[in-house]
């Protein structure tokens, strides 16, 4: 009843029998096998590498190279205002005692954002300083030192 999985063959014209070549004048593509009679692709092995354009100059030396690397390119680390309650109360934070504490890279710049409180009087030395940081730090009774 009905079709059977077993009997399912394809429609007439859809596939196409393999090209034999190589296997004598009999087949239709005997004698040079379908390379023709001499050159670089009749040979065993011919043929020119991937994007050869035969001496010209290719496409992917032709096309502009995207993208632009800056040569003295720096990081920024951030720092919350947050991050400064472990300092005490009157302290002087210098960029190197960032750096020491681990809260920048060696080689980055310091900005210093206002995210979190503050109540200590801190004089706090950083390359940057976002408007909200700059204002808290000078409410709790600090100093705002931009280093350059």
């Amino acid at each position: 009843m009905g079709i059977e999985l077993s009997k399912l063959k394809p429609p007439k014209g859809s596939r196409k029998s393999k090209k034999r070549v190589g296997r004598g004048p009999g087949s239709g593509m005997g004698t040079y096998s379908t390379r023709g009679l001499k050159g670089q692709n009749a040979r065993s092995g011919g043929g020119v590498r991937e994007g050869f354009e035969g001496g010209q100059t290719p496409l992917i030396k032709r096309i502009p190279k995207k993208g632009f690397n800056r040569i003295r390119s720096y990081k920024i680390s951030i720092i919350n205002i947050k991050d400064l309650s472990r300092f005490k109360k009157g302290e002087e934070i210098t960029v190197e005692k960032l750096k020491k504490f681990a809260l920048a890279g060696k080689k980055d710049k310091i900005k210093i954002l206002g995210y979190g409180d503050i109540d200590k009087n801190l004089k706090v030395h950083a390359h940057e300083f976002s408007k909200s940081a700059k204002e808290k730090i000078e409410k709790a009774g600090g100093e705002v030192v931009k280093d350059a």
